[in-house]
C-alpha cells in the first residue's frame, strides 16, 4: 500500500487492513498534511475491492491528542479563507470516514482529544480500553467542535454531547462505552486480545453482506418510515439474496458447512 509520513496502511493478507496514526512522538495528533494523507489512505481503501474491513488505530500510548499545537498556532495566524479551506479538508475527511464502504472498527487507548473523538465516531463501531481519556477539549482553546460535530452527535446523543462539548470534562472509555460511543471498553491489558477478537468476528461474515448492511443502516437511520423507503428496503434483500454470496451463504447454511469466505479468510496467515 502507498507511503505515507504521518500514517502506516497495512493490508492482511485475511483481506483487511489497519490505518495506524503514525506521529508517536507528537501523541498521534493531526496536522494539515495527517489530514491529506487521510483523505488519500481512505480514498484508496474506498477502490479497494477485495476489503472486507478496516481498523483505525494510533501508534505508541496514545489514539490521538487531537491538533497539533504547532498547526492551530500557524492556523491562528491565517486569514478566514483559508481557515476555512483547512476547515473544508477535515470535513472531507471526517464525511468520507463515515461513508466508505466497508466496516470500521476504532480502537482506543491512552488520550482521545478534539477531533479524535470525530474520527471514532465517524467509524462504524469503536472499542478502547477502560482507562482510556476522551474529551472534547476544543471551548477550553476558545474554538467549538464545529466540523465533527454531527458525527459526534450521531454516536454519543445530543444531550451527552451538549454536556462534554461545553464543559470540556474527560470521560473515561468506561463512561464512553456507557454513552455508546464505544461499543465495549476492556481492561488495558485484554485490548489487544479483544482486538482479535473482533477481527475473528467480522472474518466470520460475507463481505459483500457487510458492505449491503452498511449502506442500508445508513439509508434507514435517519429516514422516515416511508413508501419509499420499504422500496428500498425490500429491493437490498432481493439483490443480496440473489448474490453470489448471498447464494453460497444459503447453501452453506443449508448443507451445515461453512462458507467459501470463512475458508479463505482462515487459509491465510495474518501479517505480523
Amino acid at each position: 500500500m502507498s507511503d505515507f509520513t504521518t500514517l502506516e496502511l497495512i493490508k492482511d493478507p485475511r483481506g483487511f487492513a489497519t490505518l495506524w496514526l503514525s506521529r508517536e512522538d507528537k501523541n498521534n495528533a493531526f496536522n494539515a498534511q495527517m489530514i491529506r494523507e487521510l483523505i488519500l489512505a481512505i480514498d484508496q481503501l474506498g477502490t479497494d475491492a477485495s476489503l472486507r474491513f478496516v481498523l483505525l488505530r494510533g501508534r505508541g500510548r496514545h489514539f490521538s491528542a487531537g491538533a497539533d499545537l504547532a498547526w492551530m498556532q500557524q492556523s491562528a495566524a491565517l486569514d478566514y479563507s483559508t481557515n476555512l479551506d483547512d476547515a473544508r479538508e477535515l470535513a472531507e475527511l471526517m464525511y468520507n470516514l463515515a461513508k466508505l464502504k466497508v466496516p470500521t472498527l476504532a480502537v482506543v487507548q491512552g488520550a482521545a482529544f478534539g477531533g479524535a473523538l470525530g474520527l471514532i465516531s465517524c467509524c462504524d463501531m469503536a472499542i478502547g480500553a477502560v482507562d482510556a481519556q476522551l474529551c472534547l477539549s476544543e471551548v477550553r482553546i476558545g474554538l467549538a467542535p464545529a466540523v465533527i460535530s454531527p458525527f459526534v452527535v450521531q454516536a454519543m446523543g445530543e444531550r451527552a454531547a451538549r454536556r462534554y462539548a461545553l464543559t470540556a470534562e474527560r470521560f473515561s472509555g468506561e463512561r464512553a462505552r456507557e454513552l455508546g460511543l464505544l461499543a465495549e471498553a476492556y481492561p488495558a491489558a485484554e485490548l489487544e486480545q479483544a482486538v482479535e477478537q473482533w477481527i475473528d468476528n467480522l472474518l466470520l461474515n460475507s463481505p459483500q453482506a457487510m458492505r449491503a448492511s452498511k449502506e442500508l443502516l445508513r439509508e434507514v437511520g435517519h429516514g422516515q418510515l416511508t413508501p419509499a423507503l420499504r422500496r428500498y428496503c425490500e429491493n437490498a434483500i432481493a439483490r443480496i439474496r440473489v448474490s453470489p454470496e448471498g447464494q453460497e451463504g444459503l447453501r452453506a447454511f443449508l448443507e451445515k458447512r461453512s462458507p467459501a469466505w470463512q475458508a479463505e479468510s482462515s487459509n491465510k496467515e495474518p501479517r505480523p
